[in-house]
């Protein structure tokens, strides 16, 4: 049972105004913000964050849309987060996302799905790491 996951809002959900809409969304749900910044992937980061899709044929595509402006990037805490989270944000494909889901509320396609949630414990803790020092986990 791991306390804590990754999200990333997407630069879809940025562009479009959803920044806010989300978090209150996260925070209702009962998890709390650990780290919170608001940044942009060069082109090189969102290569190496996605390194484990190199083979599929989507992974350029993923990397251009991910580098291609700002995302915000939060650590999440709560019992069962990486579960819950998952829950919360929907399936990849919004046509396909559970009513209320943030991804039914706010993605526009199954590649452009407003936010990203770490898929396992393990994959939580590498992604943190990738976005935040330890100085900036509270």
């Amino acid at each position: 049972m791991a306390n804590t996951t990754l999200m990333m809002i997407k630069p879809d959900a940025v562009e479009n105004g959803h920044i806010g809409n989300i978090l209150e969304k996260v925070t209702n749900a009962g998890f709390q913000i650990k780290a919170l910044k608001l940044t942009q992937l060069s082109k090189n980061d969102a290569e190496r964050f996605y390194e484990v899709h190199r083979e599929r044929p989507f992974y350029g595509e993923l990397v251009a849309f991910m580098s291609r402006g700002p995302i915000v990037a939060a650590v999440l805490e709560k019992d069962n987060a990486v579960s819950d989270f998952r829950t919360l944000i929907g399936a990849t494909n919004p046509e396909e996302a559970a009513e209320g889901t943030i991804r039914k509320l706010y993605a526009t396609s199954i590649g452009e799905n407003a936010v990203h949630g770490s898929d396992s414990d393990e994959n939580a803790n590498i992604e943190a790491a990738f976005h935040f020092a330890g100085r900036e986990r509270f």
